[in-house]
């Protein structure tokens, strides 16, 4: 079942995905990509006369995040006079959602208010046990070494332990909740859902707090009673202060921003520095501290039913995650991510289609040389050099010392795989297409300029020169054999025959991987006619405006613009736009390049979620974020083309 979240939040151990009328999607625990925990897990009020399920297209909703943080506000109201406020968070240390609802009513409600959850603990929906101890007024539901545990405060009146399936003798929990009682059985084994409830009277509001906590070893499941009732005394408030204080202080060792060029727009000033903030609290969540891995996307599609999934890390994708927030003030994330790229790396090398984030290697079709993805070894090699840049003393001197071993073998796999200059036959960027490609011979290009300044650095400078070479070999074939007369590259050689369909990624020659040069006047002419092809071509309306997909005849879930494309190109024109900065004469250019790019970052914008978070598509017909939210990759971009405008003076 697709269940694409509104928001996400947690903290180091526990990611929440949620949608906008505070539906728990998953509880990502241990690690972001590893066990959701959950099927179905949200409130519902009985009236006396009905059951009023909170997700129901009855309740209208408005969620937003407190700013400047990952806690969550959530108000539903119904046509009946019903208005619930939900206020989520998970606990600065501790794997435990905390929910606290506020409900008012225009007239006396004497009812139930009831939390019912469909848990699949450790990703089990069969083989699980769940049991209610009445005296700590605590459920739990188990399987192996996975544990949920649910308590209220006040402690619920009453509960139901029971089977999806609903067993004669024992009332399946979602239905026992319609006549307004639950049935008190406590324990269970199997495919199981529970509720808990408590007592409804309301004369104008009334407020309940549900704590929700994710454990996985014997000795948390021991602690499990004692920690829930500690937990239960802790002030919600106390612990929203706490919790709100974790994430500004995260976002207080940002780079800041003045945006000056902008200072005659307050408005999309505002939306670009809420964007920079949250598209940072978001690639936080993203990140698993322990390895220093990034999940793509939380897992939506956990049965590959649509497609191949998204919660693993894909180096390529990583690594231009942990640039944005190099550039953002957080070099710690490079750091650690290298070390983990160290231990990833295969024999040959080269790094595989995608790993889960302890570093085991994930689902593929990248396991034979013709479907493997060599551009995410040069995107590797390339983020290695930049931040081995940005480094000084000591620090710059012990981490070539670390990482020399797998810049050798990573640039000696490029040569490896380019002996010809255009790289050998292997699936592309998109995953969708195979043969010789254009964004990858930049990728092979980009890594070996790389690996052959590191190399310089290291005292090799017989590699160092080896790797430079090839290098621009690569560059020349391609531009020689995949530029097109029409005026741009061809997407592919398959069967020895170009592929002349326009890509998106082609951009990818000049950002990120710098083969073509905006200081070499022919190659500058070869980047604006780049852009020009893409935006006159690839550009797909969606409300009045543009954005862009990916390639001519792109299909993939109808063909959507992608927010990624499109803050690539809008990245590319502002790329562009600062080359020419002290040039004589080009400031009305570099102005021009600003605003066409300034559209398409309007535009992505537009397609966030309610609460701010970047998707990887726009829905074409809708307007609407579409498919992986939020993508890493979107946020790092969105970062880069807000650095970009802030640099420009």
């Amino acid at each position: 079942m697709i269940k694409q979240p509104n928001v996400i939040f947690g903290n180091h151990r526990l990611l929440v995905t949620m949608g906008k009328k505070g539906e728990v999607f998953g509880y990502f625990y241990p690690r972001r990509d590893h066990a959701q925990h959950v099927e179905e897990s949200l409130a519902c009020i009985h009236t006396g006369d009905r059951l009023l399920w909170t997700n129901d297209q009855e309740w209208t909703s408005t969620q937003t995040y407190i700013k400047d943080t990952n806690i969550v506000s959530t108000k539903l109201s119904h046509n009946s006079g019903i208005d619930i406020s939900i206020l989520d968070m998970v606990h600065p240390d501790v794997p435990v959602l905390i929910r606290r609802y506020r409900i008012r009513s225009s007239k006396a409600l004497h009812g139930k208010l009831f939390y019912y959850s469909n848990i699949n603990a450790g990703d089990m929906n069969k083989r699980n046990s769940c049991y209610c101890d009445p005296d700590e007024r605590l459920l739990v539901q188990y399987w192996q070494k996975y544990y949920i545990g649910i308590k209220g405060v006040p402690d619920f009146d009453e509960w139901q332990v029971s089977k999806v399936g609903g067993i004669v003798w024992v009332t399946n929990s979602r239905s026992d909740m319609g006549d307004g009682k639950l049935g008190k059985n406590k324990e269970d084994i199997g495919n199981l859902n529970s509720a808990v409830g408590w007592d409804l009277n309301i004369e104008k509001d009334g407020s309940f707090e549900v704590m929700v906590l994710v454990g996985a070893t014997q000795r948390e499941r021991r602690r499990l009673s004692k920690r829930m009732r500690e937990l239960s005394k802790q002030s919600i408030d106390d612990i929203f202060a706490s919790t709100h204080e974790i994430w500004t202080t995260f976002l207080s060792k940002r780079n800041e921003l003045t945006l000056s060029k902008l200072e005659d727009r307050p408005s999309l000033r505002d939306d670009l520095f809420n964007a920079y903030n949250r598209s940072l609290l978001t690639l936080n969540l993203l990140n698993e501290p322990k390895y220093g891995s990034f999940v793509a996307a939380p897992e939506f599609d956990s049965n590959f039913e649509m497609w191949g999934g998204y919660g693993f890390c894909w180096n390529r994708d990583a690594a231009e995650v942990v640039l944005a927030l190099l550039q953002a003030g957080y070099p710690d994330y490079c750091a650690k991510f290298f070390e983990w790229c160290k231990i990833t790396q295969l024999s040959d090398g080269s790094w595989f289609q995608r790993y889960w984030l302890d570093g085991n290697k994930a689902p593929s079709w990248g396991n034979f040389d013709h479907s493997t993805q060599i551009d995410e070894t040069g995107a590797t090699l390339r983020a290695m050099d930049i931040y081995y840049n940005t480094i000084e003393g000591i620090e710059k001197a012990e981490f070539l010392e670390d990482v020399w071993v797998s810049i050798l073998c990573g640039a000696e796999y490029l040569m490896k795989r380019s002996v010809k200059g255009l790289h050998d036959p292997c699936v592309g960027i998109w995953e969708t297409y195979s043969g010789v490609l254009s964004y990858t011979n930049a990728a092979v290009y980009a890594g070996l300029i790389a690996a052959a300044d590191m190399a310089e650095e290291y005292n090799e400078s017989g590699l160092a020169r080896r790797w430079f070479e090839h290098a621009n070999f690569v560059k020349r074939k391609t531009i020689d054999r995949m530029w097109l007369s029409e005026g741009y590259f061809a997407r592919r050689i398959i069967d020895n025959d170009l592929d002349t369909t326009l890509d998106a990624s082609i951009l990818g020659t000049f950002v990120p991987f710098n083969m073509l040069s905006p200081h070499d006047p022919d190659e500058r002419k070869m980047i604006y006619s780049i852009i020009e092809k893409i935006e006159n071509e690839l550009k797909v309306e969606v409300n009045g405006h543009y954005g862009i997909k990916r390639y001519t005849d792109d299909y993939y879930i109808g063909g959507n613009p992608w927010v990624v494309t499109t803050l690539w190109l809008s990245k590319t024109m502002l790329t562009l736009a600062q080359a020419l900065q002290g040039e004589e004469g080009t400031e009305n250019e570099q102005q021009r390049l600003m605003e066409s790019a300034l559209e398409y970052i309007k535009w992505s914008l537009r397609g966030t979620t309610s609460t701010g978070l970047l998707p990887e598509q726009v829905d074409r017909s809708t307007g609407r974020p579409a498919w992986a939210i939020p993508l890493g990759w979107s946020c790092a971009l969105m970062i880069d083309n807000i650095m970009l405008i802030d640099s420009m003076r």
